[in-house]
């Protein structure tokens, strides 16, 4: 107020600023519900913290901050405890790469959030480690996915940067990095760090079955890509999804055609969690080392994710690398 008990012209810019910015807030939470089936208490969070984050830069408009650079590492999640090692060495490698560039993680799944919860063990959403970033000051975040290829989950990810680069006052850069498989050259190089990882105690006559997550969504058609690949350097290697195509009964019958009898299973996947445990290696009846039993094909799993490979963590550091240089 001024002398006279009228508001000053500062005051209202600073207002105007506030009511353009909250409404912004909620265009951008009712943007995310619909990408999310996250509870509608957690976005009712956001609207709480990204409000309280509006107030605060409502009151500091016109004083540039410092540039204060961050990583957000996000993946599908673990609730295994042995696949938790796959992670591990990721911030390990990423840790050594990038020094004291604060690393933070976020899980996309629900599910894995709510199961780690009960075990008292707390990990974000990509909205609220976004929030969290943006309340402790950070200006230019590289978003980095740890997913194989540019599926539905990647997709998701980047509507959800997308909608808080819009933010005011927000980040000042953020941007996502490229999943493992993206282009042609990610092909060639996950390729040989494939061939390069295969089981050293397989024998000559001996397959290699790796298995994929699988999508609806059209990038799908990576994993026969890749399958082709892999078989111009080893034609024993195969590469079958759980929940897409080619799938196990599909990789099964080409094997058979081959007159194979023994086989690898391998995951095609960042850690070797449930899927490895149960749908490639357990003991149910449509599990893939028992439906290739019953084709006459022994099989030996090997629990171990791609982000426990050197080189396959190298590739995702690449395309992170190539985020921080846009930053």
């Amino acid at each position: 107020m001024d002398k006279q008990g009228y508001p000053r012209i500062t005051d209202i810019v600073g207002l105007g600023i506030f009511l353009f910015r909250a409404m912004l807030i909620f265009l951008f939470i009712g943007e995310i519900m619909k990408q999310s089936r996250l509870p509608k208490f957690i976005f009712m969070s956001l609207v709480v913290v990204l409000g309280s984050i509006s107030l605060t830069f409502a009151g500091s408009h016109g004083h540039k901050k410092d540039t204060k650079k961050g990583i957000l590492l996000v993946a599908f999640g673990t609730s295994v405890p042995q696949a938790q090692k796959s992670f591990d060495h990721i911030a390990d490698m990423v840790g050594k790469e990038f020094g004291t560039i604060p690393v933070k993680w976020a899980y996309t799944s629900s599910i894995i959030r709510k199961k780690l919860a009960k075990q008292g063990k707390q990990l974000d959403s990509v909205e609220m480690a976004l929030v969290k970033m943006m309340e402790q000051g950070f200006t230019h975040v590289a978003v980095q996915s740890l997913h194989t290829i540019r599926g539905e989950e990647y997709d998701d990810l980047v509507k959800t940067v997308q909608a808080f680069s819009h933010l005011p006052d927000g980040f000042e850069k953020i941007i996502v990095g490229e999943p493992l498989l993206n282009l042609e050259d990610d092909m060639k190089t996950v390729t040989q760090a494939i061939i390069d990882n295969l089981p050293p105690q397989r024998t000559k006559n001996e397959a290699v079955v790796l298995m994929g997550h699988g999508t609806p969504h059209p990038s799908n058609a990576f994993y026969a890509a890749l399958m082709f690949h892999l078989q111009r350097k080893d034609p024993l290697v195969f590469v079958g999804t759980v929940e897409g195509s080619p799938d196990i009964t599909e990789i099964k019958d080409m094997m058979v055609e081959k007159k194979i009898s023994k086989a690898w299973l391998v995951p095609f996947m960042s850690v070797a969690g449930d899927h490895a445990m149960n749908d490639m290696a357990g003991d149910e009846e449509d599990s893939w080392k028992n439906i290739l039993g019953k084709a006459g094909i022994s099989s030996t799993p090997v629990m171990k994710g791609t982000a426990e490979y050197d080189n396959m963590v190298t590739i995702w550091i690449a395309h992170l690398k190539t985020a921080m240089s846009y930053l």
